[in-house]
């Protein structure tokens, strides 16, 4: 059987592809054929990634907790594709800092839900019906090692959507398996990306990656790998588990 991680012919939609994790997906993925529609709501920054990538993919912009959003994003996608073979549900992110859990404001903890958990449900209840009625799909969901484990650094409200983003991709996997459609999650831990790059200090990140089995943090290029991994044929037996991207970190 040829397990090469091609994605030629598919289209491969990746929300939050502006930057970071989402862009470096989004590159890996039209590396291997796919045809990628990019997502974010930063003109700038996606005209970067689209130029990175190449070609002429789809850009569509907007807020993937506003369900109207989601509605013309989806009629734009099939204008011209007429269909998303892979989902990654990338966008999420969060403007909190750990807090005494008695310190968190219900303004601050709806907006780390909406962000990370609400938006992936809606953007996933948008596409499914499509693949399901293909009878074929790949979904994969962005968590993090803050839902895994927890840690004086948590953010609470971020790590409680991240956590429910692993058990929502298990029930999407065991309620779409039956219609041909796979679903898998990442949980990345500390990764380099432009924003930590510039938010954590140097000497901070020599601490961390010491913390790590590997010792090393990982890169946007890490998680990348994974995904493309669990959207290709390479993984068709794999559905419903969470994939820790996590330099040995996270240790049962």
């Amino acid at each position: 059987m040829d397990t090469t991680a091609n994605l030629s012919g598919r289209v491969a939609l990746v929300t939050g592809s502006s930057r970071g994790i989402g862009a470096a997906i989004a590159a890996t993925y039209a590396a291997a054929g796919a045809q990628v529609v990019l997502h974010g709501r930063d003109h700038a920054a996606l005209a970067a990634v689209r130029e990175r990538i190449g070609g002429d993919p789809l850009v569509v912009t907007g807020d993937v907790t506003d369900t109207g959003d989601l509605d013309r994003m989806h009629d734009q996608i099939m204008a011209r594709h007429g269909r998303v073979d892979i989902l990654v549900a990338s966008a999420g992110s969060t403007t909190s800092r750990p807090t005494p859990i008695e310190d968190i404001t219900p303004e601050s903890w709806r907006a780390d839900i909406e962000q990370n958990l609400t938006s992936t449900f809606l953007t996933v209840r948008r596409f499914l019906p499509g693949m399901k009625e293909r009878r074929s799909g790949a979904i994969i969901t962005l968590s993090s090692a803050a839902g895994r484990k927890p840690s004086e650094r948590t953010i609470i409200a971020y790590a409680a959507a991240k956590a429910g983003l692993q058990l929502f991709t298990q029930d999407l996997a065991a309620q779409a398996g039956p219609f041909g459609v796979r679903a898998n999650c990442i949980a990345p831990e500390t990764i380099m990306t432009e924003t930590n790059q510039g938010w954590i200090p140097a000497e901070t990140q020599q601490k961390l990656a010491e913390a790590h089995p590997l010792r090393r943090l990982g890169t946007p290029d890490d998680v990348a790998a994974a995904a493309l991994f669990l959207a290709s044929d390479a993984s068709s037996w794999i559905t419903g588990v969470i994939v820790d991207v996590a330099g040995g970190a996270v240790l049962a």
